[in-house]
């Protein structure tokens, strides 16, 4: 019987098709392949890179601002000045403070710091009297014992004057007496001219003002004097129990000391803890609150310390 052999299986095919990849090259991808399976998954814990922020819209510039409220135009003020009466002016403008900083940001055109007439005038080497030979109304005996002719000043600056005076007294301080109130312009004319004679033209002009230039000549300004038995003189007043409280509450009754040695380089005055200002009760207490020491730095002026002429 013939028998037919087995069949015998075929060889079996090679999973690579075409050209065979040579045994180096095959590793290396072999072991690439590896890696990228062995790598660990990144898990959701992790912070994912962070996506571009969208960019935010930049907001619209407000073009139209409030205008800052004109004083000027209150009545309450138009009225206050037409009739004179400079302290309901100043209170129409909020007081003695909000009144400082209208004028200082030039948000007053009714105040002029010209007027000789107005309590907030400002008269230094820079800034004369208009007219130079300006005369007050209004004008009254200082309530105190004077040591020279020049007795009157405002009717105003008589009557704080008087307050103080009698404030004085009763703190137990002492008296205190009035040296000038009110000088004309032909007075200080001489006045001047006889400082000149005395001490020269440079120390004139640092203790006496020129005819035209004086605060005596509005009727706001005084000197005073302490007195006892007797008054003394403007040199003997600095240093006194008189002076000291002057100098720490004259303004609880208007008035500012004008020249102290602060002050100095601004008005070119030596210290004068004798000469008082009346600016009035508002005006006063903005100035000591706010720390000045001289009415230029108080309107925002520029120093004065030597005439331009």
């Amino acid at each position: 019987m013939h028998v037919t052999p087995h069949a015998q299986h075929a060889a079996p095919r090679s999973p690579i098709r075409g050209p065979a990849l040579p045994i180096g090259v095959a590793v290396t991808a072999l072991g690439m392949l590896l890696s990228i399976a062995s790598a660990p998954l990144a898990s959701s814990d992790e912070p994912s890179m962070p996506e571009p922020a969208a960019v935010m819209q930049v907001p619209t510039v407000e073009v139209d601002a409030t205008p800052a409220a004109d004083p000027c135009a209150d009545p309450a003020v138009t009225d206050a000045l037409a009739k004179g009466d400079d302290a309901a002016a100043i209170a129409g403008f909020g007081g003695g403070e909000e009144f400082r900083a209208a004028v200082v940001a030039g948000n007053a055109p009714c105040i002029s710091l010209s007027d000789p007439a107005r309590v907030w005038v400002v008269v230094n080497k820079n800034r004369p009297l208009d007219p130079a030979e300006y005369e007050p109304s209004g004008l009254t005996p200082v309530p105190l014992q004077m040591t020279t002719p020049s007795g009157k000043v405002r009717s105003d600056v008589a009557a704080a004057v008087g307050q103080m005076a009698a404030a004085v007294e009763e703190a137990g301080t002492g008296r205190i007496g009035a040296n000038n109130g009110y000088r004309s312009y032909g007075l200080q004319v001489t006045t001047y001219a006889n400082h000149v004679r005395s001490q020269g033209q440079q120390d004139a002009d640092a203790g006496s003002a020129r005819p035209g230039h004086s605060e005596h000549q509005t009727g706001l300004a005084l000197d005073v004097v302490a007195c006892g038995a007797g008054c003394g003189g403007l040199d003997g007043f600095g240093g006194t129990g008189q002076s000291d409280w002057v100098a720490a509450h004259a303004w609880e009754y208007g008035f500012i000391v004008r020249y102290e040695a602060v002050g100095t380089p601004v008005t070119g005055y030596a210290p004068e803890p004798w000469h008082l200002r009346y600016v009035g009760l508002e005006l006063a207490a903005a100035y000591h609150e706010g720390g000045f020491h001289t009415l230029e730095e108080f309107f925002g002026l520029p120093a004065a310390p030597d005439y331009d002429h």
